[in-house]
């Protein structure tokens, strides 16, 4: 019998292109794996300055167009990691989580990274969200 597959790739309008070899989420099974997601706009530029909380809510709202693009919301997201470029940053953007994961609480992960691959960029996060059924 031939073997159906269960991964499909997503390149989500809006997004900018990747820099590289990846694409902004990949579907297996149930699950929506989410790249990395940096505060850039759709032609790649920085959005937020070096605003790191205006750079989060340019991140979650990326991230909650690719989360749509499969039919998942917030609420669907079970792990989240967060990449920082200075940990002490966490209590600033903690509030700007809050607002967008309601009352959805997903495993979470905080790594304070050297650098991200956009110049200027504070935050890159990524995510696994159970795609409903």
């Amino acid at each position: 019998l031939p073997r159906v597959s269960r991964r499909r790739e997503l390149r989500v309008a809006g997004q900018a292109e990747p820099i590289s070899h990846f694409t902004d989420a990949v579907q297996a099974g149930e699950l929506l794996f989410v790249s990395g997601i940096v505060p850039v706009d759709g032609r790649r530029e920085l959005v937020g300055g070096g605003d790191v909380v205006a750079q989060a809510r340019q991140v979650f709202a990326n991230m909650r167009d690719v989360l749509a693009a499969a039919g998942c919301t917030f609420a669907d997201v079970v792990k989240v990691t967060v990449f920082l470029t200075d940990v002490r940053d966490r209590a600033a953007i903690n509030p700007v989580r809050q607002e967008v994961f309601g009352d959805a609480r997903p495993a979470s992960t905080l790594v304070e990274v050297s650098a991200l691959v956009i110049p200027g960029a504070k935050i890159e996060v990524e995510c696994v969200a159970l795609i409903p059924s």
